[in-house]
């Protein structure tokens, strides 16, 4: 068989449309192995816990078994499991969910395959979790797009949870007995395999976005800027993201310079919590706290009317995740302003100082803000935050270096 006529199945957790940073880059992960192995076939099996339209007639793959599964859990299972994680250390509640996505994982023919990748989305796991012990473990490229248990992310605050130790040891396994393990991150490539303490090495493979595999945005309905500068954040608050300091900045710049009050403008669509309370506090002629929508309108409106694009990382120490959406901004060709701390991927990754920010140093947001304003209202050339970071020939080099 030629190596551009392989067979490949990808088992997926979220290929959602909405705009789920999960949803993004894995539409785009799809459309990126196709481009790769034109030739190829694709196979995916989609194991989803909702019932959103998800437009899979886009996604360029030869076959996908989509298979919903059901949050609720019996009453019964509950009632136990109150006292049993606390004698037992492990959650009834958990095992009972990863049963269901463990039943679909463990028909499927992997044998057929070539090459098998397991992505899972948001702070469960469940799809990763479920292949443990199963000989498609074996066959497997495992990605990991975050940190497991949570409580080893760089954005929480608080201590483990006895069943969290059960649950370390259970990705403990899955990283010794998986073919292959990858992340979006080269830092977190670097971290992982010393908090799981495995000789293993985590290969990196970066988010992509391909544009050919979302709705298109209706020009009419977006919302047409009303200053010269338009500045933007569209995303979720979540994991210590810090956007009370970006307002404080930007406020003082306003304060103290009526030119830029008269020429600029924020604009925030925000998801999470603390919204209402940052909208009581903030919003006003400059500041719009406008209502969240789906990824096409909010791509559309950011490539036509956005200026400048934020993005917020988690301000701890370090931050060694990659943003989702971080290759969509790219594909805008805009300047970015990321609040940052000082280990950073994103740091790492954009080619100049001047678009980044210490995400807790309020006079360096404000001297960077500025400094993007002005050179806007100038006129000038930006250079590209990511250079050719996200480029598909980028991605080629990793992936076939990983299926080596």
């Amino acid at each position: 068989m030629r190596s551009d006529e392989l067979k490949f199945l990808v088992i997926a957790q979220d290929l959602r449309i909405s705009g789920t940073s999960e949803g993004i880059v894995s539409r785009s992960f799809l459309a990126g192995l196709s481009q790769v192995y034109p030739q190829s076939r694709i196979d995916v099996v989609y194991l989803r816990n909702h019932n959103n339209e998800d437009r899979l007639d886009l996604l360029p793959v030869d076959s996908i078994k989509s298979f919903y599964l059901e949050k609720k859990i019996p009453s019964y299972v509950i009632l136990v499991n109150k006292m049993w994680w606390r004698l037992v250390g492990t959650s009834l509640n958990d095992s009972y969910h990863l049963k269901n996505y463990r039943r679909i994982i463990s028909k499927i023919d992997f044998k057929e395959y070539d090459h098998i990748f397991i992505r899972s989305s948001g702070q469960e796991f469940e799809v990763i979790r479920a292949a443990r012990g199963l000989p498609i473990l074996e066959r497997s490229i495992v990605n990991f797009h975050d940190p497991y248990p949570i409580v080893w992310d760089t954005g929480s605050n608080r201590l483990p949870r006895k069943t969290e130790f059960g649950q370390f040891k259970e990705i403990w396994d899955i990283v010794e007995s998986a073919r292959v393990c990858i992340s979006p991150s080269r830092l977190l490539s670097h971290d992982l395999e010393h908090l799981y303490g495995s000789s293993k090495k985590f290969y990196t493979l970066p988010h992509q976005y391909r544009a050919d595999v979302f709705e298109k945005g209706d020009q009419e309905r977006i919302r047409k800027k009303e200053k010269e500068i338009s500045i933007s954040y569209h995303g979720a608050l979540q994991l210590g993201r810090n956007l009370q300091i970006l307002l404080d900045a930007y406020q003082n710049l306003i304060n103290e310079n009526s030119y830029l009050k008269a020429k600029t403008e924020l604009i925030l669509r925000l998801r999470g919590g603390n919204i209402k309370e940052l909208r009581d506090k903030y919003n006003g002629d400059n500041i719009l706290f406008l209502k969240p929508v789906d990824f096409a309108e909010s791509s559309l409106e950011q490539k036509l009317e956005s200026d400048i694009i934020i993005v917020l990382e988690n301000c701890a120490t370090h931050s060694n995740i990659l943003v989702g959406k971080a290759p969509f901004i790219s594909s805008l060709n805009k300047p970015v302003l990321s609040l940052s701390p000082e280990r950073s991927e994103m740091r790492r990754i954009l080619r100049t100082e001047e678009y980044a920010a210490n995400c807790s140093d309020k006079e360096e947001i404000c001297l960077k803000l500025k400094n993007l304003i002005d050179r806007c209202l100038e006129r000038s050339v930006f250079e590209s935050p990511f250079k050719d970071y996200f480029e598909p020939e980028n991605f080629k080099c990793h992936l076939k270096k990983i299926l080596e």
